[in-house]
């Protein structure tokens, strides 16, 4: 990170996940920045990830942490003072909590503490809403709806067309190559575009899923799009049809028209707003299963291709104009007031 001058006040968060999981946490971040405006937003995830954090206009710089399976990482690289302000949205803690708590934060907001303010941790809670209510108990006002991103700058690599995205983190969230290779000739089938792409180390699955659905090699977009490129394609795409994975949140923020296959993970926890017409959201309701297992999830399985393509087709069917796309810039309404790091 650049140098700074030193009476610039430091607000150090934490959320040290994946794309998804910083999509979710935009509105979280957008509170962060409106209560603190004149402070330095300095937010910990993954170096993969720094183009799409700046991409969200909430944070001023990106401190690189990460930690194997989702855990929770080292901060003893800090480069700088203790910051003001250090704010956990990683998870419930403690481990969370408690790297942040030995860099010396002026203050500390985390779930896990004795704090009586704080609301407490609920299971069954959306992921957009838990901190957006998190926030609201140090009166830090969050907007759970607020997820927009600005219009891509970049060229979208096939504009117009049907982006599928088979890939996701683990097993467990990804559909069988053969139902999505199935899913591509059908809707090649009704005249569109359609594109296949994965993140990085998934070119063989992007590969699989385009050899057997007869796909030329151009439409097989391999070797993990810079985010750039990736939002581009997301933006200006006619229709994503992926796994509960960080693509789904691309699309919700950019108002493009979505399919979401969800299992082990019910769309109640990480979906897109519900009663939106513009995100169709599968899920065959039944026990929780393991999000990080290394089998498909038994309730994904029970999606079927006729279902997702009759979502798939009414999407394309419809206008993209029949609601109102996520705003940009964001609103500055239900912002707390201005106030200090340390306040």
């Amino acid at each position: 990170m650049e140098e700074v001058p030193a009476a610039t006040p430091c607000v150090l968060v934490l959320r040290a996940l994946g794309l998804g999981d910083l999509l979710a946490g935009v509105p979280a971040l957008r509170g962060i920045r409106r209560a603190f405006p004149r402070a330095r937003v300095v937010l910990a995830l993954p170096a993969a990830l720094e183009e799409a954090a700046l991409a969200t206009g909430a944070v001023d710089a990106v401190f690189p942490a990460e930690a194997a399976r989702r855990g929770v990482p080292s901060l003893a690289h800090w480069p700088g003072p203790p910051p003001d302000l250090a704010i956990d949205l990683h998870g419930k803690g403690p481990e969370s909590r408690d790297a942040l708590a030995e860099l010396a934060p002026g203050r500390l907001l985390a779930f896990a503490r004795s704090d009586p303010r704080p609301a407490r941790w609920r299971a069954d809670e959306h992921e957009r809403e838990r901190w957006c209510r998190f926030l609201g108990a140090y009166g830090i006002a969050a907007d759970p709806d607020d997820v927009g991103l600005p219009p891509p700058t970049a060229a979208s690599p096939a504009p117009g067309a049907v982006v599928v995205h088979p890939g996701a983190e683990s097993a467990s969230r990804r559909w069988p190559v053969e139902r999505y290779a199935a899913l591509v000739r059908r809707l090649r089938g009704t005249g569109r575009r359609v594109v296949v792409t994965g993140g990085p180390g998934e070119d063989a699955l992007v590969r699989g899923v385009a050899g057997h659905a007869g796909l030329p090699a151009r439409e097989a977009l391999c070797g993990g799009l810079p985010f750039g490129e990736l939002s581009a394609l997301v933006g200006g795409a006619a229709l994503l049809v992926s796994g509960d994975t960080g693509l789904a949140h691309l699309a919700v923020a950019h108002g493009t028209p979505s399919v979401t296959l969800f299992g082990p993970v019910a769309p109640d926890l990480w979906g897109p707003p519900p009663g939106s017409g513009r995100h169709r959201a599968l899920w065959k309701p039944g026990p929780p299963g393991d999000p990080h297992g290394d089998v498909p999830d038994p309730l994904l399985m029970r999606i079927g291709v006729d279902e997702v393509a009759a979502a798939a087709l009414g999407l394309l069917e419809g206008s993209r104009d029949q609601e109102p796309l996520p705003s940009w810039p964001p609103s500055s309404a239900s912002s707390a007031s201005s106030r200090s790091p340390s306040a």
